[in-house]
Formats: structure tokens, sequence, C-alpha cells
């Protein structure tokens, strides 16, 4: 998909990207993972696997404003005297943000829709443990329901489409009390590679630092219909 060069409106990094996120890990074959990580790489492997997922982000403040990112982690990478992990698709609901993955992130992203469907799940007793943290005055929660996310990734190229996977995930629909202790920060550097795309050949190395104040383990996710049909081509010539 051709994108219009345009002035872009990130500026110098570094850049602050502030919304809600899902991470999850898993097991990638590795003969799976190489086809989309450069030969001159060591893949990180154990038993014929190495370390892949997938990262879901919803931002509603970044410098080319709210958008969804979808970034599907090939795999991880041997960078002495640490790791990286590998993106091997980036899809992303805002040409801004899709030019600016291209261009100086070195990411093999592309436009995509995100269609979202919330269906409330039945409301479920509280445990006695979040009652009784509720009744000393320490948790943070005044009810506890439930959401099933559905999520709908279809890459657009031109005036084609082509669906790409179907996420869903139930999460839990919590209200903080007034003037309530969020928990601590959490931050975390994760130390990643990119380029050698038909966009940006350079190999870039670099460290995303995710802040995390309200943080909330999930159940693993559903993923349906991950099309392989139309990686970018360049992957393939790697």
């Amino acid at each position: 998909m051709g994108l219009e060069e345009t002035k872009s409106c990130y500026g110098r990094s570094p850049w602050i990207f502030k919304g809600s996120a899902l991470y999850q890990l898993h097991l990638v074959k590795a003969e799976t993972a190489r086809a989309f990580i450069p030969k001159k790489f060591r893949l990180v492997e154990a038993f014929g696997y190495t370390l892949g997922g997938f990262f879901l982000a919803n931002y509603d403040d970044s410098p080319a404003g709210v958008f969804d990112e979808l970034v599907v982690i090939a795999g991880i990478v041997w960078n002495p005297p640490t790791s990286c992990a590998w993106a091997a698709r980036v899809l992303v609901n805002n040409e801004e943000a899709c030019h600016h993955g291209r261009k100086d992130v070195g990411l093999p992203s592309q436009v995509a829709r995100f269609s979202k469907r919330i269906t409330p799940v039945p409301r479920q007793t509280k445990g006695k443990i979040g009652g009784f943290l509720n009744m000393i005055g320490v948790g943070n929660t005044i009810c506890h329901s439930k959401d099933c996310i559905d999520v709908q990734v279809t890459e657009v190229v031109g005036p084609a489409s082509s669906d790409i996977c179907n996420i869903k995930f139930i999460t839990d629909v919590t209200r903080p009390k007034f003037n309530k202790w969020m928990g601590p920060l959490i931050t975390m550097s994760l130390p990643s590679f990119s380029g050698q795309t038909e966009y940006n050949p350079n190999l870039l190395k670099y460290s995303c630092r995710i802040a995390c104040r309200y943080f909330r383990p999930t159940s693993s996710c559903k993923l349906l219909k991950l099309s392989c049909v139309s990686w970018p081509k360049e992957r393939s010539k790697i």
C-alpha cells in the first residue's frame, strides 16, 4: 500500500504512547520463526521452539492520535549480552502510524481495520479474598464482572482486504475506588531488533520502555484464523 509522503507528526524520539495493551507469549516452532528472521541472527530456541506471541494495544494518546496496533512476534534472537524480540507483522489502523513504523522504526507495518465487539459476561459472586480486602480498605474494586472482547483484524491493501485473525479474550471490568491506591508502578525494558525491509534496509536496535500502574492477569486468548498468505514480501527474501 502506498502512503503519501507527509511531514511526520512524530518528531524526534523518544515517542510516548499511552493506553491499554494485552501481551501474550507462546511457543513458536523454530522452523516457522526462521522464515521471518535474518539469517545472520541466531534464534534463541530449545527443543525446536522459540518464544513468540503478540501485543495488542489500544492507544488513546500518541503522536499519531488514537489508534489500535497488533504486533506479531516471530521469536527471540540472540544479541549478546541479551536477547531481542523480532516482529514478523505489525498492523495498525492509522496511516501516519504505519508510515512511521516503516520509515523510522523499520517495522513491517501494514494498515488494517480493527473491529471490536464487547459482550458482558454474567456477573459472578465476589470471592472471599476479594471481599475481605475491600472490607479492610485495601481492595480496589466495588464490583466484579467480566466482558468478552472479540477483536477482528483485517488487513487493507488498496481496495482489497484480507481477514488476518480473530482474537477473543475475557477481561475483568473493574471500578477503582475514588482516591484509592492503584498499585506500584511496574516498568520493564524490552530490547528489540527491526529493519532490513524495503522501507528501511538498516538494522535497528532499540528498547521499548513499558510503564504500567494497573496490571491485571487474564486467561489465555483464543486466536483464530491467523492468515499467513500475505506476509510482507521483503520478509520472504531475508
